[in-house]
């Protein structure tokens, strides 16, 4: 972590010569936010950076300049002090590889077969196994970047400004407002920022017992959304609709995931995801979905009940949201059609229908949320 610090201070040092404000309180930010982050994703580490060092929109050029150079390395770096000659310099990190310093002259330059010298992470390998193929020792590192991925959601810049007592752009109309009770000079600039984007958000995660080796994670990136997206609500169906969102615990997936599976009715079951969704649309869409909100179904699409059900119940649906994503982990099958009747039921009333079998295939969908 030393070694990231000293590489933060160097490239906040090439932001402040080419003439970006940057604070030590903004590079104290930055380090918590680093250390969130997959430091081995340079679009993660990117966004944590411009939010957490407060970067102007006029600043993005210098931004991207420097971060390029220095922070990864792609072109001259600024000179330096003589002082901080000798110093490790952090070299580029591409995704997957993890950095750490050179042994020393008097340290033993072996490998003890503990994962602690060099070498590349498995993180790019986890990211595109099937979570079905997941082997034990590895659900726990799945989980973990699970938790991660959502970060992006959450540093997503909204539209919409917001007042702040930091740096942003000058707001006249709120400077003028104050001037009225200091004689009309203008002491102090009111100032407004973009705020960060908060999704509306419903996730209805199939819990039958043909979605039995993927559940798992669908529920631990739905306890992820629930840290970055308050406007969230998650239910889950297999015979019965069950509503989540009170349980779930962000930082306790174990339990959480323990508690759903002794609290949720016919779980690893049968499904009927029409009666189900149309209990959805008569209980909860009322107050739950609005022309804002991203409805998101997690199933495989293998229905027992009446197609017309869910046809009904999709059209719903689809009539009040803003959108409708179905993700179905049978996707990542290249060989896969969506012939059942389940899925030909509902692609009408789908705006996209893609994979979930992978933690690849969920990056894809922060990304298409954020947009």
């Amino acid at each position: 972590m030393s070694a990231l610090v000293d590489h933060l201070a160097r490239f906040a040092g090439a932001l402040r010569s080419g003439g970006v404000r940057v604070s030590l309180s903004d590079e104290i930010d930055a380090t918590e936010a680093l250390s969130v982050v997959d430091v081995t994703d340079v679009d993660e580490v990117r966004r944590a950076l411009l939010v957490a060092l407060k970067i102007r929109t006029r600043d993005r050029a210098a931004f991207n300049q420097a971060f390029t150079s220095v922070w990864l390395g792609r072109g001259a770096a600024p000179a330096r002090p003589e002082r901080e000659t000798g110093r490790v310099r952090r070299p580029v990190l591409p995704r997957g590889l993890v950095w750490r310093p050179e042994p020393a002259g008097d340290e033993t330059a072996a490998d003890p077969g503990d994962g602690s010298t060099p070498g590349y992470s498995p993180q790019p390998q986890l990211r595109r196994r099937p979570f079905d193929a997941l082997r034990p020792a590895e659900v726990t590192a799945m989980e973990r970047l699970l938790e991660r991925l959502t970060l992006r959601l959450a540093t997503e810049e909204s539209r919409r400004f917001v007042p702040t007592r930091g740096r942003g752009l000058v707001d006249l109309r709120r400077t003028l407002r104050r001037t009225l009770g200091t004689a009309g000079e203008p002491l102090a600039l009111a100032r407004r920022t973009r705020a960060a984007e908060q999704p509306r958000l419903v996730l209805l995660c199939d819990t039958s017992g043909s979605m039995e080796s993927h559940t798992r994670f669908l529920l631990c990136f739905a306890i992820a959304l629930r840290r970055v997206a308050r406007r969230l609500e998650v239910f889950a169906f297999n015979t019965a609709l069950t509503r989540l969102t009170p349980w779930l615990a962000p930082g306790k997936i174990r339990l959480t995931l323990q508690r759903l599976a002794d609290g949720v009715a016919d779980w690893s079951g049968g499904t009927r995801i029409g009666a189900c969704l149309g209990d959805f649309v008569t209980r909860y869409a009322t107050s739950c979905v609005n022309s804002r909100t991203t409805v998101v179904i997690l199933s495989d699409g293998l229905d027992r009940g009446e197609p017309e059900a869910l046809v009904r119940a999709m059209r719903t649906i689809r009539a009040r949201a803003q959108r409708v994503i179905w993700l179905n982990p049978l996707l990542g099958d290249p060989r896969y059609e969506p012939s059942a009747r389940g899925m030909q039921a509902a692609l009408p009333y789908i705006d996209r229908l893609a994979s979930a079998h992978n933690l690849e295939s969920l990056e894809r969908l922060v990304t298409y949320l954020a947009a």
